[in-house]
C-alpha cells in the first residue's frame, strides 16, 4: 500500500526537525541532574519552565541504572531503554499544553516511570498521569523507583498510577486524557 503525500511530509517534517535537534542533543549529557536539565535548556531543548521545574524535581539516577545522566537511551533490561533525556524534554514540551494542573495523562510504555513521574508533578495532585507498561518486572521496579526518588506521595494519593497491562488497551478505569504519549514500539498503529 501507499502512504498519502500528505503523511510523508509531516514524517520528512519530523525527520528534519529531529535531525537539527538531534546534533545539539547529545551535548546535553552532566554530571548531575541539575547539569543536565541546564544542558538541555542550554541547546534550547527546554523553554517550558514546568517541564524545566518536573526535570529538576524527578532525578535520572533512581530511574536509569547506569549512566544516569549521559543524554543517550540507556539499556534497563528486557531488551528495553529509558529514552535519552533530550527525548523525555521533547516530549514534555510537546505536550506541555495538556499537562495542566488537573488533567490527565496516559503513559503507554512506561518503563522506569521517569516519563509519567514528570508527567504526574506537571499535573498536580488534582491531576493524574497514569502509566501501563507490558513487562511486570518495569511495573514493580518502576515503583520503587518513584519511592527512591521520594515521590512516594505520587503514588499514595493517586496523582500517579502506574499499572501492568496491554497498552493498546489503554487504561479505560482512569479515562478519559488529556494527553497520552507512546513510548513503546508497536508493529501496527492501533
Amino acid at each position: 500500500t501507499t502512504l498519502p503525500s500528505s503523511v510523508y511530509l509531516r514524517l520528512l517534517v519530523l525527520l528534519l526537525a529531529f535531525a537539527a535537534l538531534h546534533t545539539m542533543a547529545w551535548r546535553s549529557s552532566g554530571s548531575s541532574n541539575a547539569s543536565l536539565v541546564n544542558n538541555l535548556k542550554k541547546n534550547g531543548l527546554l523553554k517550558n519552565p514546568a517541564v524545566e521545574a518536573a526535570m529538576l524535581a524527578v532525578d535520572r539516577k533512581f530511574y536509569s541504572p547506569g549512566n544516569h545522566y549521559q543524554d543517550s537511551p540507556q539499556p534497563i533490561g528486557f531488551h528495553v531503554t529509558i529514552s535519552a533525556p533530550h527525548m523525555h524534554a521533547m516530549c514534555l514540551e510537546a505536550l506541555a499544553g495538556h499537562l495542566q494542573p488537573g488533567m490527565r495523562a496516559l503513559d503507554v510504555g512506561s518503563g522506569t516511570g521517569y516519563l509519567t513521574a514528570c508527567m504526574a508533578l506537571m499535573l498536580g495532585p488534582t491531576g493524574k498521569a497514569c502509566g501501563i507498561e507490558h513487562v511486570p518486572e518495569l511495573v514493580d521496579a518502576s515503583r520503587d523507583n518513584v519511592k527512591r526518588d521520594g515521590k512516594h506521595g505520587l503514588l499514595d494519593q493517586g496523582s500517579l498510577v502506574l499499572e501492568a497491562g496491554d497498552g493498546r488497551l489503554g487504561m479505560p478505569a482512569h479515562a478519559p486524557f488529556d494527553a497520552i504519549h507512546v513510548g513503546a514500539a508497536a508493529p501496527t498503529l492501533p
